[in-house]
């Protein structure tokens, strides 16, 4: 009862942070506020076919899952950044169920509770879980895929007969063909080394699941093809080919490829899996290290069930080890068998030991577990507090395009020099506009006031009457021009935190 008690209250906290998190910390540039804008679109246009990364730019880089719930949440909250990153809390919170159910079934509720712990607090699944990406959805749908095949052949039930294609259509919906790769590798992977676990194969409805991911996952593909024609050539062949063998590959239609030395995937992994993989690869060292416990480690991977999970785990980073274009967030849909794995290989969760009452000299025997999942939640506590307190720490608009507002009743335009940052067309509701460094003398001289928006890093090249910002976000300096007010904002900003907002 002790031990359940502690599990609840550690488990709690690491999914309330996040929530705190949600409302407290801006978006911050890129990728947070990029998606955030993709859903506000779609909410504000209620067009559900096809996500818009800007008015009249589709945006075909990925499937509309996460921007369909995010546009449903928007709905019900309004379009806040709360509302932007809930779904992913609500896609994690049902991957811990589906790992947890799978895990007390096939092991024992002890291993359960601690691998629903590892998942939660691995630095990767903790900060993905209150971010806006389409990630915690892929994540969601292998981990149904995964859970799904082994349940299917040790439990009954008609859904675990058919998780295994509902997981397909959430990943062919949230992310695309990967979901394909990614769980059928790992399955394919697992009967290469365990040839007894072939059989499960019997255990699915292959013809009413094949036909169940077509029909709810084929008609928006065929639907975005038809209404923007060029879609499927680019998804398919673009970013699930091109993006995979071409690192820095110049097709990109929004944003830039990520060019990484091949390996740079196992570096992920250890971010990823903070703290919980160095521990993993301490108790690996530790048993390969011990004659008795070489034996033991034999032993346990004899077990089919042990080595489908060890699978699940290793398959996507050995996948993305010949890949250049990655980022560490490749790393999620493998953190489920990763979890289930070191639960299993903690001696504190064996019932073999608890019924042959085994003692261990483990040093996380007690405490350990609990001190590791802390670490990614103290760190976002300690983060909220930072950017509570300095606003400038992170790479957001908010403020910036708040103060445009506060101290514009009138309705004066907000203009950023070159190209206007996700966060600050989120927040503005795509009413900041471009402005070239050409097109500043002629928009000055027209004697319409306006709000210029300056890089920090072209101060020097920018106009020499540019001076004073009367705000400033951690890229970007704040001007009012053509304004009869201008003077005495400047000078009340002399006086001001150039990190708070000026109000009238």
């Amino acid at each position: 009862m002790r031990r359940n008690t502690g599990f609840l209250a550690l488990l709690g906290i690491a999914l309330i942070v996040p929530l705190f998190a949600m409302m407290l910390i801006p978006l911050a540039d890129t990728s947070e506020p990029r998606y955030a804008e993709i859903a506000r679109l779609m909410y504000e246009s209620g067009d559900w076919i096809t996500p818009w990364f800007a008015p009249g730019n589709p945006f075909w880089g990925k499937p509309p899952l996460s921007f369909w719930l995010q546009a449903i949440s928007m709905h019900i909250f309004g379009p806040t950044e709360f509302a932007a990153r809930l779904p992913s809390w609500i896609a994690t919170l049902l991957t811990l169920g589906l790992l947890y159910r799978c895990c007390a079934t096939l092991f024992n509720a002890t291993t359960a509770r601690l691998a629903v712990l590892i998942y939660a607090t691995c630095a990767l699944s903790f900060v993905s879980s209150g971010a806006v990406l389409t990630d915690p959805f892929l994540a969601l749908g292998t981990t149904l895929c995964m859970t799904g095949w082994i349940m299917a052949a040790n439990s009954s039930g008609l859904f675990w007969r058919y998780s295994f294609f509902i997981g397909l259509v959430v990943g062919l919906l949230a992310k695309g063909p990967l979901i394909l790769v990614l769980s059928g590798g790992a399955i394919v992977l697992w009967m290469l080394f365990y040839p007894q676990a072939r059989r499960t194969i019997r255990s699915l409805p292959w013809l009413k699941g094949i036909a169940l991911t077509f029909v709810l996952s084929a008609p928006w593909y065929l639907a975005a093809e038809f209404k923007t024609p060029g879609f499927l050539n680019y998804f398919f062949l673009g970013e699930h080919f091109l993006r995979f063998v071409d690192p820095g590959w110049k097709g990109d239609l929004y944003g830039t490829a990520h060019k990484a030395p091949f390996g740079t995937i196992w570096y992920y992994w250890l971010q990823a899996s903070f703290p919980w993989g160095l521990a993993g690869l301490f108790i690996l060292m530790k048993g390969l290290l011990k004659t008795k416990q070489r034996t033991a480690m034999r032993q346990r991977l004899s077990d089919p069930r042990l080595g489908y999970f060890l699978a699940w785990s290793l398959f996507t980073p050995l996948f993305f080890t010949l890949s250049g274009n990655i980022l560490w967030t490749y790393i999620l849909p493998s953190l489920g068998g990763f979890s289930i794995c070191l639960a299993y290989a903690c001696p504190q969760s064996s019932a073999e030991e608890h019924s042959a009452g085994q003692k261990t000299n483990y040093p996380w025997r007690a405490s350990g577990p609990a001190f590791l999942a802390m670490i990614a939640p103290t760190a976002v506590v300690v983060l909220i507090a930072m950017v509570s307190y300095t606003p400038n720490l992170i790479k957001t608009e908010k403020l910036l395009v708040q103060h445009t507002r506060t101290t514009n009743p009138s309705g004066i335009p907000l203009y950023y020099l070159d190209e206007v940052p996700f966060s600050a067309r989120f927040y503005s509701f795509e009413s900041a506009k471009p402005l070239k460094e050409q097109e500043v003398t002629s928009k000055m001289s027209s004697g319409q006031s306006f709000w210029l928006a300056v890089p920090k890093n072209r101060l020097e090249s920018a106009r020499a009457d540019l001076k004073n910002p009367v705000f400033a976000s951690k890229r970007h300096n704040l001007y009012l021009i053509n304004n009869p007010k201008q003077h005495a904002l400047t000078a009340r900003a002399k006086q001001t935190n150039l990190n708070e907002p000026i109000t009238q």
